[in-house]
């Protein structure tokens, strides 16, 4: 089995990094999809760490301000990089790479922009979406067929229970294509009905924004999909993780724990 686990970071700084770093080296994961990056010392401090460690870092560095995804991988990498998401708008969202697995799985993580009212920010979540999605129909069959999606897509479904107010279309349309191109999400199919959530608002209203999909050919090998609301309710960050059990063979997992994790404090 593969299991894997996302997480929005919430841009941590150095101390929230040290307890997040605490918290992921005891988890049974072996791929970590990690959204709100950024480029302060806390991301780079966990980062480092896991490749102290001897885990797959990928990462397209966060520049001018911007969050961003990256994904860290005790199971070996085949091929950190694909050519087809070069031309998503910005490129520090996105982290991807062909895993060492029996089928062989790609994964890809991804941390969608959030937006207000304003037509920049929203023009800005637009153009991002559509150049991921045309990026995703680009891809060869057996790399869409085979393809892991995890992240903070920052997007609600249609049927969203609450359905709050202010979602335009183009959001809505993020997951329907997914789903008309064959992705599975992963928590409907394990628990069809099921409102999650995973960022609760001022008001106390819940939001699913993080999710994990499936390429058609990992459709029945989907275990579990669960929501970890651990990490929000012990402050690590505002969101809760998503864990995903796929049944696919890992190869040989090379890595120990991060460096220095087993002297971090208790939170």
């Amino acid at each position: 089995m593969v299991t894997a686990l996302t997480v929005n970071i919430g841009a941590a700084s150095r101390v929230r990094a040290e307890l997040l770093l605490r918290w992921l080296a005891a988890r049974p994961e072996q791929v970590f999809l990690l959204t709100e990056t950024s480029a302060g010392a806390g991301t780079t401090y966990l980062l480092d760490q896991f490749r102290t460690a001897g885990y797959a870092v990928v990462k397209t560095p966060d520049v001018n301000g911007e969050r961003g995804a990256a994904l860290v991988s005790r199971i070996p990498l085949i091929q950190p990089h694909l050519t087809s998401f070069n031309g998503v708008s910005i490129p520090g969202r996105v982290a991807v790479a062909a895993l060492d697995t029996q089928p062989r799985t790609w994964f890809l993580g991804v941390y969608v922009p959030s937006r207000d009212r304003s037509e920049g920010k929203t023009i800005r979540k637009q153009t991002f979406i559509a150049s991921l999605l045309d990026a995703l129909g680009g891809l060869p069959a057996e790399q869409h067929d085979h393809l892991v999606i995890g992240g903070d897509y920052n997007v609600i479904a249609a049927d969203h229970d609450p359905l709050h107010p202010g979602f335009l279309p183009f959001e809505f349309g993020m997951l329907s294509t997914l789903e008309s191109r064959g992705f599975l999400d992963a928590h409907g199919h394990c628990l069809p009905g099921v409102q999650a959530y995973s960022w609760i608002g001022r008001t106390g209203d819940g939001y699913r924004y993080d999710y994990f999909h499936v390429g058609p050919a990992l459709a029945t090998l989907v275990r579990s999909c669960t929501y970890l609301h651990e990490t929000r309710e012990t402050n690590l960050t505002d969101h809760a993780a998503v864990q995903l059990v796929v049944d696919v063979k890992a190869a040989r997992l090379p890595c120990g724990n991060p460096t220095g994790a087993d002297d971090l404090p208790l939170f």
